[in-house]
C-alpha cells in the first residue's frame, strides 16, 4: 500500500472528503500531500471555498416531476413558435 498520492489522486480525495466520502486513511494521505504540494494546496482551498459558496447560496432544484412539465411546456411552446 503506498503512502503518498499523485496530484491527480490527491483531487479525487479532496473531492471525495468535502462530501464525507473519503476514508481516514485517504484523508491522511490528502493532507500529507498538500503539505508538500502547493497546486494540490490551492485546489483544497478553492474547492473549500466553492463548496462553502455554493451552500450559502441555500439553492433550491425542481422535484423531477415538475422537471418534466416543465419540459414539455417549453416543447409545446417552441413547437407553436415554429408553426407561426
Amino acid at each position: 500500500m503506498k503512502f503518498f498520492l499523485k496530484c491527480d489522486e490527491a483531487v479525487h480525495v479532496c473531492d471525495k472528503s468535502q462530501y464525507n466520502e473519503a476514508s481516514f486513511f485517504e484523508k491522511l494521505k490528502f493532507k500529507m500531500h498538500i503539505l508538500i504540494c502547493a497546486l494540490c494546496r490551492g485546489h483544497a482551498k478553492r474547492n473549500t471555498k466553492l463548496t462553502e459558496t455554493i451552500k450559502a447560496a441555500n439553492l433550491k432544484t425542481l422535484l423531477p416531476e415538475e422537471k418534466e412539465v416543465l419540459k414539455t411546456r417549453l416543447q409545446q411552446e417552441a413547437n407553436n413558435g415554429s408553426e407561426s
